[in-house]
């Protein structure tokens, strides 16, 4: 346990420089214009969740948008969702306890910078404390107390559907089982359950309601997020990342589940963590991704899991299954260092801070106040810059792709005219055009745009090619 300890606070130093980098920065964009009085989703064109919204608000009006701050709210959510797995290991001794916790935190730490923040993370406090609910639920003889376990899990649970909606599964499974353990008071228990569930998402139906973007966000989940996003970006091969970890982690999971099985000793700490070890496959593989930090939610359940035996183990010196168990746990924590050293000081995520900077110098040369900057990007540093420059996009596109993707559908040609309305109606002073498009293509899939082709051609001159972006800039008028 000590060189677990020792790995973590190995690679929590390592972590301190990394920079804000990738999706956060498009967040924290979304969060200082709602707090400049922007509607989400009605001026934000956003496939997020409410609840991330929210979230970054927060952050950006207490800490700020610096690198710095950003550190501290991820070292901080990490060591909610450490404490979570804690408490929930908590009855299988402090090995289990220490250990998941650890192990969970060395796994965020090893994936490097571009994995702060992501959703994923921010959903695993709030699924573990789902189960944590669920499980003392089950424990406790108090009525009044199971009431206020099974409200706080219901609660939970719709504080995570705020973050991503397929958090709604875990509820539906931690659901059937509250009434499969209930019996005869299933109605009851289950409808302080659902009651619960339903706060938060409410609340924020109720907050977009008032601020004029309800209407938006449905658009965007019915017309675009639904049928549109959630059919692109899938990988021709899947690839199981950190594959030589799951492996020893995959391991020991199923050995403390033999031994707790086979000493009789599973209760419904097991039920619950085995029932968020399959959602966190589903959520996963239902996602059809295959990004890495889908996999959080499977492997914060599979830390709760993994150490659950192995105070029992030790104790009673059990070697057949309790040395096999210290092996893999063993291995798992040792490749984990591995991936983290490699991960810690990664060129390429400096390198993408540097394309920030790079935009950001070429743009403060050149606009003057109330200039308008649109960029054409997805996540390659786009936003990032303006969010630095203070500067405005003349659209509501933080992301391009929903212009380059689905050509034939009819909510694309929409996009389109939306977004050629608005740049004539407000002419952008520069165009940036990132080289990288996603999920595919480059500079050329402008090229798959007419309207915006003929409008670069006509009316803007290239002003800067740098290697990540081509900078655009208005052409005087005669």
């Amino acid at each position: 346990m000590g060189g677990l300890a020792a790995l973590v606070a190995c690679l929590t130093w390592r972590s301190l420089p990394w920079p804000l980098i990738h999706d956060a920065p498009i967040m924290h964009d979304v969060a200082t214009r709602i707090a400049a009085g922007d509607v989400p989703y009605r001026d934000l064109f956003d496939m997020n969740m409410p609840g991330v919204c929210l979230l970054h608000l927060a952050l950006v009006q207490t800490l700020g948008t610096g690198d710095v701050a950003w550190r501290v709210f991820d070292l901080a959510w990490l060591a909610a969702g450490a404490v979570a797995i804690a408490a929930l290991a908590a009855p299988w001794g402090r090995p289990a306890a220490a250990g998941g916790a650890l192990f969970f935190a060395a796994y965020h730490l090893a994936g490097g910078a571009w994995q702060a923040g992501q959703r994923d993370v921010l959903l695993c406090p709030f699924l573990l404390v789902g189960a944590l609910g669920a499980a003392r639920w089950a424990e406790d003889g108090s009525r009044r107390r199971r009431a206020v376990s099974v409200a706080a899990s219901g609660l939970a649970l719709g504080a995570a559907m705020s973050i991503k909606p397929h958090a709604a599964i875990f509820a539906g499974a931690l659901l059937v089982f509250i009434a499969v353990v209930a019996g005869r008071a299933a109605v009851g228990a289950a409808a302080i359950f659902a009651a619960g569930v339903a706060v938060v998402p409410a609340a924020l139906v109720l907050w977009l309601a008032a601020a004029g973007g309800l209407a938006a966000w449905t658009d965007i989940v019915v017309r675009y997020l639904l049928p549109v996003y959630s059919t692109i970006g899938r990988p021709a091969l899947w690839a199981v990342h950190r594959w030589h970890v799951w492996i020893p982690l995959a391991l020991a999971v199923a050995l403390s589940l033999t031994s707790a099985a086979w000493a009789r000793r599973l209760g419904p700490r097991h039920a619950v963590a085995v029932l968020g070890l399959a959602y966190g496959l589903a959520h996963y593989v239902g996602q059809g991704k295959g990004w890495e930090y889908h996999l959080y939610p499977l492997a914060a359940f599979a830390a709760v899991l993994a150490f659950c035996e192995l105070e029992a183990l030790l104790a009673a010196r059990r070697l057949l299954l309790g040395a096999p168990l210290a092996l893999s746990l063993a291995a798992a924590a040792v490749l984990l260092g591995v991936k983290g050293v490699e991960a810690s000081p990664a060129a390429w995520s400096w390198d993408k801070e540097g394309v920030v900077r790079q935009l950001e110098r070429d743009l403060r040369l050149r606009v003057a106040p109330g200039d308008r900057v649109q960029v054409l990007d997805t996540a390659e540093g786009g936003v990032h810059a303006l969010l630095r420059l203070q500067a405005r996009q003349p659209t509501r596109f933080l992301y391009d792709f929903p212009l380059f993707t689905a050509d034939r559908a009819p909510i694309t040609a929409a996009l389109r005219r939306e977004f050629i309305r608005d740049i004539d109606a407000r002419p952008p002073r520069f165009i940036a055009l990132f080289e990288r498009g996603w999920p595919a293509g480059g500079h050329d899939r402008v090229d798959r745009f007419p309207e915006l082709r003929a409008r670069l051609a006509a009316r803007y001159e290239l002003v800067e090619w740098r290697p990540a972006f081509k900078l655009y800039g208005r052409r005087p008028r005669p």
